[in-house]
């Protein structure tokens, strides 16, 4: 018994040393980056900023993987089924491991990712046409009670979208349609397919001109247009930053995230990055894991809330 005791210690302090082994020479092959959405977005530029830092870092290769689908949901559950061993990492908006498992629409839990931190805030606005009769909710709403107004955002489920109706809902009237798409973009507008839209300033650039911004869905007023109305100025409630992150698979191990944390700290403070924020109205930084958690759960249960409010009609 004494020998067996002796060789089973012996085996688990050599596998722990391959263990530790494996983290410190992470990466070994290429890392996939699941982008849940179509590419274009500036959560999808910034996260390239960030696989190019890593492969200047590593030399090792780094590829973006575009799983668009679901309005994000095909995405996050291919990160979820992955092994948790470093090597598919998620870039995962705050929709994904909240609101959707709130919803009951997702076919993953909340224990299944662990946040490595988090590192953006959507530009996120409600646009309208440049022309049109109105320039903020209110103003959107007396226009709505004697004409139809075609809503367009990124999905029914998106947290930008029910935050829209319930802005819509306080102020007392509907939309006459909502549709989803993939991406809202410069076209949507002028084509006529909408009236008003989620969209983010980085997919406005090419026709700023030609919008409006009725409401940003940021804490602080966004670079490119300084003086649109807040959102938090014209609903109660509803309002709080649109965040995107880096997770992986529940179960990797802390030196390969605390890897990941590493580099992509570096690609955020790089002369690349913070142009990008500047061209964008993007706000980026960095919130460690522990703290993004927490940040997490309390959007988590703001998000129950708001959902309980809508379905009951309050």
């Amino acid at each position: 018994m004494k020998k067996f005791l002796k060789f089973t210690a012996a085996a688990l302090v050599a596998t722990t040393s391959l263990t530790t082994m494996a983290a410190a020479e992470y990466p070994e092959r290429p890392v996939t980056y699941i982008e849940p959405w179509a590419p274009g977005d500036v959560d999808d530029q910034l996260l390239r900023i960030l696989v190019e830092e890593f492969n200047k870092q590593t030399g090792v290769p780094g590829k973006v993987v575009n799983r668009s689908g679901g309005f994000g949901i095909e995405g996050a559950q291919a990160l979820a089924s992955s092994p948790p061993d470093g090597y598919t990492v998620g870039n995962l908006l705050i929709d994904i491991p909240t609101s959707y498992i709130v919803q009951g629409v997702a076919p993953y839990k909340r224990d299944d990712f662990e946040v490595v931190g988090l590192f953006m805030n959507f530009p996120f606005v409600l646009v309208g046409r440049a022309d049109a009769p109105y320039s903020n909710i209110a103003e959107l709403a007396e226009y709505a009670k004697s004409n139809p107004v075609k809503f367009a955002h990124f999905g029914f489920e998106t947290l930008p979208a029910q935050q829209t109706f319930e802005a819509a809902r306080q102020h007392g009237f509907e939309f006459a349609t909502e549709t989803g798409y993939d991406l809202t973009e410069c076209s949507t507008l002028a084509s006529g397919d909408a009236d008003v839209m989620n969209t983010t300033m980085g997919l406005m650039l090419a026709c700023m001109d030609k919008v409006k911004v009725l409401a940003a869905y940021t804490q602080n007023p966004i670079s490119l247009v300084p003086n649109a109305p807040l959102l938090s100025e014209q609903v109660e409630g509803a309002a709080f930053p649109l965040w995107s992150g880096l997770f992986v698979p529940a179960g990797t191990p802390q030196e390969v995230k605390d890897r990941l944390a590493e580099m992509a700290q570096k690609a955020l403070q790089s002369d690349r990055a913070r142009q990008f924020a500047e061209t964008t109205g993007t706000e980026i930084y960095w919130q460690g894991a522990e703290e993004a958690q927490a940040r997490i759960d309390a959007n988590y249960a703001a998000i129950e809330a708001l959902f309980a409010k809508n379905k009951k009609g309050n």
